[in-house]
């Protein structure tokens, strides 16, 4: 039998030293990033590696070690703005005056200004650049124009960039002329699935519309709470989520759901047994994230066998292939809410291909072999550094058309109803 740390792909071959800085930490909830890192860490150290996380100090501190990963715990100022370039600002400089990592893993383009801190240490830098943060309705002007210089900060001076969807990958090259390495994200396969905590929630296998979503502007939680009003669904609509610096936007979807008896607003759920049973056992899965890439509560859905109805982007139809149904509107969300509900053995099969296309697509450990050789070559000397002189300027590029807009007033759908 191979040992753990003599995994095949391993064997033999140099122990890198790896640290993943910029997102929450872990362990994760329902964060992309934090589940990515979670996942993709805990398989590197399985292959023989040395992987540290940095995470934000919380109520409840997180332990040093988690599934084999060093876990290093730092403070973070909580403002909208500020959060996450505190802790990743403080935990550069951990990383910088400690043992040198061979790779780091720095999350999200917004934290590209201390990646010349980590170069002037040694230490090669790849970047998850993460969705078109700038197009996000929470940030104002100033926001956007930060995103924008944050962006080519990353061309400039990473060693690479790292994109989870071909959508993204175009960006990079249209805007800024510069290789990204395309991994997307993995989800787990779930069978058989327990319904005891669903009982305490009082919910019934199949017998619910389910969305997780923190509550800001692009993921139209107020649209799918519009669209799930306006329509003559049976099943009532369970809500997860909620968002620490939107409270306008919160209140907003609160109000609109204060109305209607069917909606049952759970906030944060935190609990991983229970989120999977409520992915599991849900109807239907309402997605409402339009700029973040390829998201992991999408594919989380698809892993769990359920049926998805997304927002109509061209990433989630590269996702979600020939078995999504789309929306962009609250009205074609009503109308897609009903069908499902008066075909529920289609609804099945839609759900049973979507999973099979998840656990053929999808698969966490070709997502951290992907890391692994990406991790190899830049600690060798690869480097896309000053590879693009291409400065940030006002964007012109927009989504395909062709991908986000349905013409007529007909529902927009991958799948008949």
């Amino acid at each position: 039998m191979t040992a753990e740390n003599d995994h095949p792909a391993t064997t033999g071959r140099r122990r890198l030293n790896i640290a993943m800085i910029g997102t929450r930490g872990i362990p994760a909830a329902y964060g992309g990033f934090e589940t990515a890192v979670e996942e993709i860490g805990r398989r590197l150290v399985n292959r023989g590696h040395d992987v540290t996380v940095y995470c934000r100090r919380a109520a409840q501190p997180a332990p040093r070690e988690y599934l084999g990963m060093r876990l290093v715990e730092l403070p973070a100022l909580r403002h909208k703005v500020l959060e996450t370039l505190s802790h990743t600002g403080l935990s550069v400089l951990h990383a910088t005056l400690h043992k040198r990592a061979d790779v780091a893993f720095v999350f999200n383009a917004a934290n590209a200004p201390f990646v010349p801190l980590l170069r002037l240490r040694g230490i090669p830098s790849v970047v998850h650049v993460d969705g078109l943060e700038w197009k996000r309705g929470k940030w104002g002007g100033a926001g956007r124009r930060y995103y924008r210089w944050a962006e080519e900060l990353s061309v400039r001076e990473a060693d690479a960039l790292i994109a989870d969807a071909q959508g993204i990958v175009d960006y990079y090259r249209d805007e800024f002329s510069i290789p990204t390495e395309l991994i997307s994200y993995g989800t787990r396969i779930l069978h058989d699935t327990p319904t005891d905590r669903l009982a305490e929630l009082g919910l019934e296998p199949g017998g619910y519309h389910l969305v997780v979503a923190r509550f800001e502007p692009e993921n139209h939680v107020d649209v799918i709470v519009e669209g799930y009003r306006a329509s003559d669904a049976r099943l009532p609509l369970v809500v997860v989520g909620s968002a620490p610096y939107a409270a306008g936007h919160i209140t907003r979807i609160a109000d609109l759901a204060a109305s209607d008896p069917r909606i049952r607003m759970l906030g944060s759920v935190w609990d991983q047994n229970q989120l999977d049973q409520l992915y599991t056992h849900a109807s239907t899965y309402l997605h409402g994230h339009s700029v973040g890439g390829t998201n992991p509560s999408l594919l989380r859905a698809m892993g769990a066998g359920t049926m998805v109805i997304a927002w109509d982007v061209v990433f989630n139809r590269e996702v979600l292939g020939d078995n999504g149904a789309y929306f962009s509107r609250p009205d074609t969300l009503s109308t897609l809410l009903e069908d499902s509900e008066a075909s529920p053995d289609h609804v099945a099969e839609v759900a049973s291909a979507l999973q099979q296309r998840a656990e053929q697509l999808y698969n966490w450990d070709s997502v951290t072999a992907s890391y692994e050789q990406l991790a190899r070559r830049v600690a060798v000397g690869y480097s896309t550094h000053r590879q693009s002189n291409v400065r940030a300027g006002v964007s012109t590029w927009s989504l395909p058309d062709s991908m986000t807009q349905q013409p007529s007033n007909e529902p927009s759908r991958g799948i008949t109803l």
